[in-house]
């Protein structure tokens, strides 16, 4: 029998994206200001004439949600440090912080990593229109 594994932080991760896209309408299913037909652009670029709904785009709302949880896990990391930094120098405190600033390079190198993926697929997508 196996274990179910406990996902942390990333749960929270997909629930804010999804949460920010569809408070947004940043996706364009025809909801808000969109399916009036007065936005220009596919909803890439919250600055630069695309943006659905608030304003923002999906884009913007999975940067969003990394930088969230990246700012969460560093909340995580700073107490660990201070707790260790006030005299519980135990070494599982200092496994615990080990772990958790491996997970927050985790979160930061997953961060980058799908922002990056899904920039160049907006480029490659831009170039064929």
């Amino acid at each position: 029998m196996s274990t179910p594994v406990n996902a942390g932080g990333t749960a929270g991760l997909v629930s804010s994206f999804i949460a920010d896209v569809n408070k947004n309408d940043a996706i364009g299913n025809g909801k808000s200001s969109r399916a009036g037909g007065s936005s220009a652009g596919g909803g890439i670029s919250g600055a630069g004439g695309g943006g659905g709904g608030g304003g923002a785009s999906w884009y913007e709302a999975m940067a969003k949600a990394w930088g969230s949880t990246m700012d969460a896990q560093a909340s995580r990391i700073t107490e660990l440090s201070g707790s260790i930094g006030g005299g519980n120098d135990q070494p599982s405190s200092m496994i615990a912080l080990t772990s958790e600033s491996l997970r927050m390079q985790f979160i930061s190198n997953s961060a980058s990593t799908s922002i990056n993926s899904v920039a160049q697929g907006i480029e490659k997508l831009a170039s064929k229109a």
